[in-house]
C-alpha cells in the first residue's frame, strides 16, 4: 500500500499491457461511446447508472459498489428478456468495456437507417475463429492443453487469454469468458458472455485487449501484485510520440465543453449590429465601474459556466 503522503501516490502513469492494468474506479471510457444515449441515475438498488439505447433494447448497468461492475445486455423490445448478457468485473479496464459499447452504438446507428432488427441481436457464428481473430492475428496462441469441448487462446505472455466453452446449448450459460491477469479477488479481470452473444461484439471486445496502446492510470490504482508484470511509464516523461499514442475517448465532459468553446468562437465571429455594439459598450462601461470599485478584475464568462453532471460514483 502507498503511504498517504506518498508523493508517487496519485502519479499519473501509462500503463501496458493494457489488459493488465485494472479499472481506474470511474466508467468514463466505457460510457464514452453512448454519451449521447438515454442516462439515468439511480439511488436506490445495485445499479448505480443506467444507459439505454433510444429505444430501450440495448441497456448498459453500472453497479459501482459490486464484484461485477458492468452488466450489458440486448432484447427484441424494451418489456423482453435480454436475448444475451456481458458481464464485467471490477478489476476489467473501461477501455475494454468501450470496444463492446461502440460496436453496440455502430450496430443500433446500422439498424435504424436499415429499419432492421440489427445485428446485436444476431446469433454467435459457427467457427469459433471469427470470434478470437483479433487475437490470434495478434499471435495470441491456441492452448493444445485446454479440456475437451472448450477452446482456448493464451496472449503471448501467459497473462490473458480466452476461453470458449462449447459443451451445452443453454442460451443463458456463459460460454466464452476473456480474461487477464493471476487468479485473484483484486488481480483477475474477466469478461463473461453468454452463449447466443453475437461473436462480432465479442471479437470487437476482444480486439481492445489486443492492441499494444497503453492507457493512462493513477500509480496508486495499479495493484501492487502486478506491478511487476506491466510497464509504468510516467506520463510527465513520456515522449510526444508515446502521449500520442494513448487512446483515450472523450468523456460526455470532454463534449460538453467542445460545444461551449464553439458556440463561443461563433459568437465571437458573427457579424456586430449597431444595436449589439452600444449593447456590449454598456457592458464594458459597467465592468469597468465595477473593477473600480472593488479594485478586482470581474470573473470571466467561462469561471460562470455551470457545473457539469456528476460521473458515476467510484467502485471498491
Amino acid at each position: 500500500m502507498y503511504a498517504p503522503d506518498d508523493p508517487t501516490r496519485y502519479q499519473e502513469v501509462l500503463v501496458s499491457p493494457m489488459y493488465l492494468a485494472g479499472s481506474n474506479g470511474t466508467g468514463e471510457a466505457g460510457f464514452a461511446p453512448v454519451a449521447h444515449w438515454p442516462h439515468q441515475y439511480l439511488d436506490e438498488g445495485p445499479c448505480q447508472l443506467l444507459v439505454t439505447s433510444p429505444d430501450q433494447r440495448i441497456r448498459i448497468g453500472w453497479f459501482g459498489d459490486d464484484f461485477e461492475l458492468w452488466k450489458i445486455s440486448a432484447a427484441e423490445d424494451a418489456f423482453s428478456a435480454p436475448r444475451w448478457t456481458a458481464m464485467f468485473n471490477h478489476v476489467t479496464p473501461a477501455e475494454m468495456v468501450a470496444g463492446l459499447t461502440a460496436a453496440l452504438v455502430q450496430d443500433y446507428d446500422e439498424a435504424i437507417a436499415s429499419d432492421t432488427p440489427g445485428r446485436f441481436l444476431t446469433g454467435p457464428t459457427v467457427p469459433w475463429r471469427d470470434t478470437v481473430r483479433p487475437l490470434t492475428d495478434a499471435d495470441w496462441n491456441l492452448d493444445g492443453a485446454a479440456e475437451l469441448g472448450t477452446v482456448e487462446i493464451i496472449a503471448p505472455d501467459d497473462q490473458a487469454g480466452i476461453l470458449i466453452d462449447r459443451r451445452g446449448y443453454d442460451s443463458d450459460r456463459t460460454t466464452v469468458e476473456l480474461w487477464a491477469g493471476p487468479p485473484g479477488w483484486g488481480t483477475r479481470a474477466e469478461a463473461t458472455f453468454t452463449a447466443r452473444t453475437p461473436s462480432h461484439l465479442i471479437a470487437a471486445t476482444a480486439a481492445v485487449m489486443a492492441k499494444s496502446t497503453p492507457v493512462v492510470r493513477e500509480r496508486h490504482q495499479v495493484d501492487r501484485r502486478m506491478q511487476h508484470l506491466v510497464t509504468m511509464t510516467p506520463v510527465a516523461s513520456a515522449t510526444p510520440i508515446a502521449e500520442a499514442q494513448v487512446s483515450r475517448a472523450p468523456t460526455p465532459l470532454d463534449v460538453r465543453r467542445t460545444a461551449v468553446t464553439q458556440a463561443v468562437h461563433r459568437a465571437a465571429r458573427a457579424p456586430r449590429t449597431a444595436a449589439d455594439l452600444q449593447v456590449m459598450a454598456a457592458q464594458s462601461r459597467s465592468t469597468g465601474a465595477a473593477q473600480k470599485r472593488t479594485g478586482h478584475p470581474a470573473p470571466a464568462t467561462s469561471d460562470r459556466l455551470p457545473a457539469s453532471s456528476p460521473t458515476p460514483r467510484r467502485g471498491r
